[in-house]
């Protein structure tokens, strides 16, 4: 983490933590296929269900990048009891929140999909989802947490092997359940669910196998400072994904006066640049230890060449995946829904989303900098920004003017200001003094 040369240890980290989260982009794309073939109302209803994974997800990145950042610190200082305290106290609450949200969920699991933005014909195919969605909740969380503290460990191609698998298998049981055996929507969900409980089994073994902490329930702390020291650390993340959801419900019930082929449009928008974004996460997740690890001990040089390297490499693939949004977007929609309503709305949407994206090597790896070094205060700030501060009253705003090209425009809109206003964080850290002694002069 200290000698080998930050670009060589981030590309090391961070592909297989891009692969994985490549692939788990790609499952859901896959999803997005299959249930495409049903129809607009089935397609929109994957729509509806991103939001409910992103609130599952927004309390895993907590749990596991809170536990994460406190994991390194400890094994920076050779110390493994306390290391264990904080993933195991992280992955026996976050299953538990797990459960209880699973369990609320599937108690009004009708008025849950209205609230998300369901409409009438939509919402049989997504009760149908969001069903399975909210069973497999509690695995999907501890998956999670178990991921995100592997890589913390310097693990990631562990972490990576568990999550290919099971989005792998989600592909073929796509194909079993909806195409040889025609469960419909239903199938789906229940191949998503099946493909998280054998990524959850995998971790775990991984786990047990290779990281140098161990997860217990006798490690769990009992001391309040402990969980409060995890969400506080893990509060950005809550907040990105957290406010990805209230966005994309807001965004989809803004959505409903124009049908569901624009719901089911939208989908298949978010599901690209879910794919270009979660390039960005990969690399910035494995910039995420190297900075937490080296700051810890002083080394602030490797952590600045760490986040130069994050962006530049963030900007190269970015722009290319952005130019493929931008030439081949007609074919891109074609590939998930062939209505031609869809695939009107859809062009233009994938046109504006590719423009918007090429501002995300700026966000995402400032954000997770400020993460990684217990800022929170900053971090929680630019985590607001692009489902937040930004979004919410852009999307207000151009829809209120633009009606649905406002929606349209919405996203990139404010991936595009998110991008600008990190840009002063960026310089400030730059400018800060590689040695951590003259903080205090």
């Amino acid at each position: 983490m200290t000698e080998t040369p930050v670009a060589k240890l981030i590309v090391t980290l961070g592909v297989p933590t891009t692969i994985s989260m490549l692939i788990t982009s790609i499952y859901n794309m896959a999803d997005t296929y299959f249930v495409g073939t049903l129809g607009e109302s089935a397609q929109g209803a994957t729509g509806i269900l991103f939001t409910l994974q992103a609130i599952i997800q927004a309390l895993a990145f907590m749990m596991g990048h809170g536990s994460g950042t406190f994991v390194a610190k400890a094994l920076a200082d050779r110390d493994t009891k306390e290391a264990s305290r904080y993933v195991s106290t992280a992955f026996f609450f976050g299953t538990g929140a797990g459960l209880v949200l699973m369990t609320l969920g599937l108690i009004f699991l009708e008025p849950f999909m209205r609230l998300l933005g369901s409409t009438e014909t939509i919402l049989p195919h997504a009760m149908d989802y969001g069903m399975w969605v909210l069973i497999s909740c509690p695995l999907l969380i501890g998956s999670l947490v178990i991921n995100n503290n592997l890589r913390y460990e310097g693990k990631a191609f562990y972490a990576m092997f568990g999550l290919t698998t099971g989005g792998l298998l989600n592909i073929l049981l796509d194909y079993i359940f909806v195409r040889i055996v025609p469960l419909g929507v239903f199938g789906a969900g229940m191949a998503t669910a099946i493909s998280q409980a054998v990524s959850f089994a995998i971790l775990l073994l991984m786990y047990f196998f290779k990281a140098q902490s161990r997860i217990s329930l006798r490690a769990v702390a009992r001391e309040a400072a402990v969980y409060i020291s995890i969400m506080k650390v893990g509060f950005p993340s809550l907040l990105r994904q957290g406010l990805t959801s209230i966005s994309h419900g807001i965004l989809n019930n803004l959505t409903k006066p124009f049908g569901d082929a624009a719901i089911a449009a939208i989908s298949i928008i978010n599901r690209y640049s879910s794919l270009v974004l979660c390039v960005g996460l990969g690399i910035g997740q494995g910039f995420q230890p190297v900075a937490s690890f080296n700051y810890q001990v002083g080394k602030r040089r490797r952590v600045k060449q760490g986040l130069l390297f994050t962006m530049g490499i963030g900007f190269a693939i970015s722009t290319v995946l952005c130019v493929l949004g931008l030439i081949f977007a007609p074919g891109i929609v074609l590939l998930f829904q062939k209505s031609a309503a869809v695939v009107k709305i859809g062009t233009k949407g994938l046109r504006f989303a590719s423009l918007g994206l090429l501002f995300l090597p700026l966000s995402v790896p400032v954000n997770m900098l400020y993460q990684s070094i217990r800022e929170a205060g900053v971090a929680s700030f630019l985590a607001l920004m692009r489902s937040g501060l930004a979004f919410i009253p852009t999307l207000l705003i151009l829809n209120a003017i633009f009606k649905l090209d406002g929606i349209l425009l919405a996203q990139p809109v404010a991936d595009m200001l998110s991008g600008l206003v990190c840009i002063p964080f960026i310089i400030k850290f730059l400018r800060r003094s590689d040695d951590p002694a003259q903080d205090h002069k």
